[in-house]
């Protein structure tokens, strides 16, 4: 079974997904650990059958003998499964808001109707797991050691052991590739590549990246800063890693780039500023983490934020900075900022 510690014993501590958090306090409020009742896993009604075989960019194939039904997988890819007409019923990860609503991770699935394993960094029922009899389980991965994506370390072995894992990296490799490799995975599992919907996701997705690289090129004079925001700190992401701000700055995008020394003590990929240096970096346009782990924009007090150019002229947007890997999800990130860019005024 694949070894999935991490080189760098800071990633366990970071939320690696674009750089954005610490997983202290924030991170351990959102959600709870709440599990839906469940026993062994039913049937997803694949279109496929018989052998089954994926390699996953860990390097590391899977073979089963029919083409599996009881998946679990981690909520963000279950998402994206789901845009690809494959129902996943077991998941972990950011599921549920406290009163009960999907998680922004949760795309369009319908979390009343999935059986949840942990909602939470580091919250994984393993006893429910194993009732649950799974084939496979389906996850990312954040750093170039394959470690799986909100599989506790604490566990890990134990997990393991109850059925192979599947990991797709969206660590240091831009968008496309990650959106490439989830919809191989979908189609293993059989989904159809050549329905209407997939093919025209794939086409928008393709023209909003244009649009974003004329966006670019029309005004590289707009400079976009990607933030997170939690009580006592704001976090200032670089390029570096992220798969969605890796592919932006590929495309033309002015990013900020905090400098290497300062995004040291989190393997490179953020740098940590106190509300009073909120200001540091200046930027006309500034994309905001939009997962539940985060404070979001409307509810950040802190003077030194609201004192900001870009906040003051309304020139704020959302950034997932973990993705749901499909092209239907990803195509309004790049409008979104496409947009932004467009009908931005200079502000710095």
């Amino acid at each position: 079974m694949f070894n999935a510690r991490a080189t760098h014993p800071t990633r366990r501590g970071i939320l690696a997904a674009g750089g954005a958090l610490g997983l202290g306090a924030v991170l351990a409020a959102c959600g709870d650990e709440d599990a839906n009742s469940g026993g062994a896993g039913k049937d997803t009604g694949s279109a496929k059958s018989g052998p089954w075989s994926f390699e996953d960019d860990r390097g590391t194939t899977v073979k089963l003998d029919e083409v599996p039904t009881r998946i679990v997988a981690f909520t963000g890819v279950a998402a994206a499964l789901y845009d690809y007409g494959i129902e996943i019923e077991g998941v972990f990860g950011p599921t549920r808001t406290p009163d009960g609503k999907a998680d922004v991770q949760a795309g369009d699935m319908d979390v009343s109707k999935l059986t949840i394993f942990g909602n939470k960094f580091d919250s994984f029922n393993v006893e429910q797991y194993a009732a649950f009899r799974p084939e496979v389980l389906l996850t990312t991965t954040f750093d170039d050691a394959g470690t799986l994506w909100y599989v506790p370390e604490t566990s890990k072995d134990k997990i393991a052991k109850l059925a192979p894992s599947v990991a797709i990296s969206v660590y240091d490799r831009q968008l496309p590739k990650p959106l490439q490799r989830m919809a191989e995975l979908a189609e293993s599992l059989g989904a159809d590549m050549k329905a209407t919907k997939v093919v025209e996701a794939k086409k928008k997705f393709e023209a909003a990246a244009e649009r974003l690289r004329k966006a670019a090129k029309a005004r590289p004079e707009i400079k976009v800063l990607a933030g997170s925001a939690a009580p006592d700190l704001f976090y200032v992401s670089g390029s570096n890693y992220s798969v969605d701000l890796e592919y932006f700055k590929a495309l033309g995008v002015n990013i900020v780039e905090p400098p290497e020394e300062a995004k040291k003590a989190t393997g490179g990929w953020f740098e940590s500023l106190s509300w009073e240096n909120a200001d540091k970096y200046p930027a006309d346009v500034i994309i905001m983490d939009d997962r539940a782990s985060t404070i979001q924009p409307a509810d950040i007090t802190e003077g030194t934020w609201k004192a900001l150019p870009a906040v003051k002229a309304g020139q704020v947007i959302s950034r997932s900075p973990e993705p749901i890997l499909s092209y239907d999800k990803c195509t309004p990130l790049l409008d979104n900022l496409a947009e932004a860019i467009e009908n931005a005024k200079k502000v710095r």
